[in-house]
């Protein structure tokens, strides 16, 4: 098995696909382009893949501004994820990805323009994507071409040149590390559930869901309301 820390030392893209394409579920031009993007703003910020150590420490932070494919390419490439603390979600609807050093503050942020990668989509492959992908409504003939012609606009994305990106210096406002809670357990329920998640009714500690008490969650839209009880 290829390690994926000597991949992304050795700036190798091509090998960081195949992890990223088991991780992911599928090769398509976003996730190339978060791999692409994140290699970008390493080399720029002068740090590796975040390791053992570093994960703990939570020493190197990824900030993503959209939960799109994108976001997985930079989950797999610098080792920031969303259960090791070290990624931040940012719902601003951007193709944008902020890589930070904790002890600093001092970050790059790379921004992509869609309008910019147009030139990298193979002739037809958005409006196949269109019928199969937002319209639902594909044959099994123009899935399977789709996913091929996906692959062809990935691969080129994930060797384009950086200057096809926005790139800034940025100091970042601190982050917290993440904190450990106690857990208390549900009266209704019965299941344990993070402190600072429970309610308490006629002295009775509930979890939201129980207590019929909003909550947020993230979608595919990006963050929205739930109620409990519903």
């Amino acid at each position: 098995m290829l390690n994926l820390n000597r991949l992304v030392e050795e700036r190798d893209a091509e090998g960081i696909l195949e992890y990223a394409r088991e991780f992911h579920g599928h090769v398509c031009p976003y996730l190339a382009l978060g791999i692409r993007a994140s290699l970008v703003a390493m080399e720029q910020l002068g740090v590796g893949r975040l390791d053992y150590s570093g994960s703990v420490d939570e020493s190197i932070l990824a900030i993503v501004e959209s939960n799109s494919c994108f976001a997985d390419g930079v989950q797999v490439t610098t080792g920031c994820t969303l259960g090791n603390n070290s990624l931040v979600y940012l719902d601003l609807g951007k193709t944008a990805l902020t890589l930070v050093k904790r002890s600093s503050w001092e970050g790059v942020r790379v921004y992509a323009d869609a309008e910019r990668l147009a030139k990298y989509y193979p002739p037809g492959s958005r409006e196949l994507f269109n019928r199969v992908v937002e319209e639902r409504r594909g044959t099994p003939e123009e899935r399977s071409k789709l996913w091929e012609l996906w692959e062809e606009a990935a691969r080129r994305i994930l060797n384009m040149p950086k200057e096809e990106f926005k790139i800034e210096r940025v100091k970042v406002p601190p982050v917290e590390q993440a904190p450990i809670f106690d857990s208390v357990r549900c009266s209704k329920c019965g299941e344990l559930v993070m402190g600072t998640r429970v309610v308490y009714v006629g002295g009775k500690p509930l979890c939201l869901r129980c207590a019929g008490e909003r909550y947020l969650g993230v979608v595919g839209r990006g963050i929205v309301e739930f109620k409990g009880g519903e």
